[in-house]
Formats: C-alpha cells, structure tokens, sequence
C-alpha cells in the first residue's frame, strides 16, 4: 500500500498480519488497515490522519528498493511511446538494473507477450526479480538472464530491443540478428556524448534509418488558492531516448540519416 501523511510525505508497505507501520507521525498495526477499501484514511496513535491506496506503477518505481539508479515516470510514458511497446509485442531488456523499465515493458505487453530481461550482475538481477514480483504477482511474460548481449543474444525474433546500458554501440552487431525487420531499438542514455556515440555507430551499419533522439522535461505546477504558479523545482534532464528502426541497407551513397530537424531547416532555407 501506498500511505500518505498530512505533508504528503509518501510510503510504500508491504503489509502482512501482525505487523506495524511507523513513523515520526505515530503508527498503526497493519491489521487495522488490511481488508479495508483503497481511499480509506486511519488515524494514528498520535492522532495524525494517513491516507492509504494502492501505488501506482509510477509511485512504485520511485519508491522501490533500488541498486541502482531507477528510469523515472516521465521517461518511462515516453519510452512506451517512442518505442512504440504494443500488447503482444516480444521485447528484449538489456540493463534490468532494479526492475522500473521492466515492469513498465511487462504490463505494456500484456499476457500475450514477452519480456526477456538481461544483466550481466546477478546482484542486479536478483533486485530487478524481486521489485517485478512485488509489482506484478504474476510475472509468466518476463524471463531475467545472466548474460552480456554484447557477446550473444540466446533468441531472436524480437519486435523491439530496449538498451539501458552505459556502451549500447558494443551491441549492435547482436541485435541487428536478433531483431525483426522493421523492429525498433530503443536505447536510454544519461550523456549526449554517449547519444553521439550512439548515432555515429547506428549510421554506418547502413541497416539503421529514422535515427532519432529526443529529451523529455516535466515542469510540476502548484495551484491552490489564489496561487498557480510552477514549483520551484523541476524535474530537468534525467536521460536521451534515441530510436531507430532496422531496415534494408541504405544504398551507396546515402550516409546521413537525417532527422525531421534537419528536414525543416532545409525547406526554410529553400523558402
């Protein structure tokens, strides 16, 4: 359960019988709150009111036990959408870190598919197994594997490849065999030199087209009362997505994939 105290300080409970949730606002047995409807609001023993609900994916994820740092909400939403995650779709992970990416995958792709999540630490791995099993009970469509994608890649036939991983670049020639015609890989990167990197490589395997890179920057606002005003902090740069679809090889000659960036630059030029 997610608890929420009077400042909306935020918990995440695993609640089991006999047990009791504290805090410097008092506390509670969790059988007081096990059985009752989500919404439901329990006072303290220091008389303090907290509301209880169940997390969302999104408040889980920040909340979650972590090794290492998490893909954030605001990256997750447009991971799902620039990498084009549908229901069914088979996805290879790669990086499963402490699991935020992989159930974000897993409930997008439903019961009809699959996700197959690699990390070359087993400590990683045993996080990322124990935060999915926390958010998704039944987990039948994700498999973790010990493994280095930059040496072998077991499967194949995958629609799309998601990269959270510091040297993506080293797995290309991998996923060019194990993704299908017209797939899409996503990759993940906290630095633009890593994004450039990225590009340079993705250009001249001549396989990859739409190569594409974008940032996403989540501004909070405060309203209430006579106030509606942005927060004083925001939620800035955290990472890159960069997309690309594999396609027939370019023919000779066409090196440059350009973007739709350069495209409307050209045409004002012309104009």
């Amino acid at each position: 359960m997610l608890l929420v105290d009077r400042k909306e300080r935020r918990y995440l409970v695993h609640l089991e019988q006999g047990k009791k949730f504290s805090s410097h606002n008092g506390g509670f047995e969790h059988d007081e709150l096990i059985g009752k409807q989500a919404g439901v609001r329990l006072e303290t023993n220091k008389g303090h009111r907290i509301l209880a609900l169940r997390p969302t994916m999104a408040d889980f994820t920040r909340l979650m036990p972590r090794t290492a740092t998490v893909v954030y909400p605001k990256d997750l939403g447009a991971i799902l959408v620039q990498g084009d995650i549908f229901p069914g779709a088979r996805v290879l992970e790669a990086g499963s870190g402490s699991g935020a990416l992989t159930i974000a995958l897993a409930r997008a792709v439903g019961e009809r598919g699959s996700v197959v999540s690699y990390d070359v630490r087993e400590d990683m791995l045993e996080r990322a197994k124990s935060n999915v099993a926390q958010a998704l009970p039944d987990q039948a469509n994700v498999t973790f594997k010990l493994n280095d994608i930059s040496e072998t890649i077991e499967d194949d036939d995958f629609d799309r490849v998601v990269l959270d991983l510091p040297e993506p670049w080293s797995a290309v020639p991998q996923i060019e065999r194990a993704l299908v015609p017209g797939g899409i890989l996503l990759c993940f990167l906290p630095t633009v030199l890593q994004v450039h990197e990225l590009c340079r490589l993705l250009i001249d395997r001549k396989v990859f087209d739409l190569v594409e890179t974008v940032e996403v920057l989540m501004r909070p606002w405060t309203v209430g009362g006579r106030s509606v005003r942005p927060d004083h902090r925001m939620v800035a740069h955290t990472g890159f997505i960069t997309t690309a679809r594999l396609c027939d090889e370019r023919p000779a000659g066409q090196n440059k994939v350009e973007s739709p960036g350069d495209a409307s630059l050209e045409n004002e030029e012309q104009a």
